[in-house]
């Protein structure tokens, strides 16, 4: 009931601010991915060329030249049920339009009660410089009488530029794009496990400092200080957003999107134009700080939490964000 409640205020408040976002990853993943000679594999490529979306037209996810993904984590489009949640990403709860003989507009269009989400070039409008929505993103629907190539069909499609993964000299595994990528244009979605806080807490405690963390939290301010909290974790199963490394000037920006349910898709959108070959990236944090007590610095002054970020960037701030809240036993919050 109250994550009923919440989703409702979320829906007519028309404010939605992506508080912080967390991952780490270590230097390296090779424990988890490996390299092998593409044509030792059987089956590869057809196995590298999956389509993010079915039915849509998609691009293929391709290794570079030699090397081959070799993945323990099971590959899904979309987020999945995990352990802990009370919530189920794939379950329609959302009422559709009734757009059937006209356009989807505002005023119109109850999925655009606060205003156009996209351009007539599949732009998202009002991309925040900070990784701020001004507005909620709600896009129609399964369920909405629209045609499926409404303009407020845009994550939905899937990929839509063709996107390599490829190994980086210090990072591990890394994304680029093949394509230039107009500012705007959605990018991908950072797909996986949607879990619990008590599992999330369970399996950072799991972790070593070697271990790669690809566990997301994603926290929604509401109204009247209440937050939508979500986790999100790619590293059993998950898509190719788990590939995508950390920068702190980086060239895509997460914006929570909802389609059919509360659940959001974590959209990663260009910030900027992107150039052909040109690594992916975003920004761990959010762009937020991080408040840590003294227990807390004194472990990260010691090195025996944070991990060196080789970014590059000129305002690099030289180690990767950090949420003290998830690695701490400390008590939940009074969130949803």
């Amino acid at each position: 009931r109250r994550k009923g409640r919440l989703a409702e205020e979320l829906v007519n408040s028309g404010h939605c601010e992506l508080a912080a976002s967390v991952r780490q990853k270590a230097e390296t993943s090779s424990h988890r991915l490996h390299l092998h000679d593409l044509s030792q594999v059987p089956g590869c490529p057809e196995r590298l060329s999956r389509k993010q979306k079915p039915g849509y037209v998609g691009t293929v996810l391709e290794a570079a030249a030699g090397e081959v993904i070799a993945e323990e984590a099971q590959y899904t489009p979309d987020h999945v049920a995990g352990p802990g949640t009370d919530v189920d990403p794939t379950q329609i709860t959302f009422p559709g339009c009734i757009c059937l003989k006209t356009p989807c507009l505002p005023g119109t269009c109850s999925c655009l009660r606060h205003g156009e989400n996209y351009d007539d070039n599949s732009c998202l409008i009002d991309i925040g410089s900070e990784g701020k929505c001004a507005k909620p993103v709600f896009e129609c629907n399964v369920l909405c009488q629209c045609s499926d190539h409404c303009r407020n069909r845009v994550v939905q499609q899937g990929l839509q530029f063709q996107l390599q993964v490829f190994k980086t000299d210090k990072k591990g595994w890394g994304l680029r794009t093949l394509e230039f990528i107009p500012k705007g244009r959605f990018v991908c979605e950072y797909a996986g496990e949607v879990l619990g806080y008590s599992e999330v807490q369970r399996r950072i405690q799991l972790q070593t400092i070697q271990d790669p963390n690809y566990i997301i939290a994603i926290r929604e301010h509401v109204y009247n200080g209440q937050v939508i909290e979500t986790f999100v974790d790619p590293s059993c199963i998950g898509n190719i957003g788990r590939f995508l490394n950390h920068s702190c000037e980086p060239n895509l920006l997460m914006i929570p999107v909802r389609i059919d349910s509360m659940v959001p898709k974590l959209a990663l959108f260009a910030a900027k134009d992107i150039l052909p070959e040109e690594e992916l990236s975003y920004d761990y944090s959010g762009r937020f700080l991080n408040l840590m007590d003294s227990e807390d610095k004194e472990r990260l002054d010691h090195g025996k939490i944070r991990k060196c970020c080789y970014c590059g960037a000129k305002s690099c701030a030289a180690f990767l964000p950090y949420d003290s809240s998830l690695y701490c036993p400390l008590e939940k919050p009074n969130i949803s």
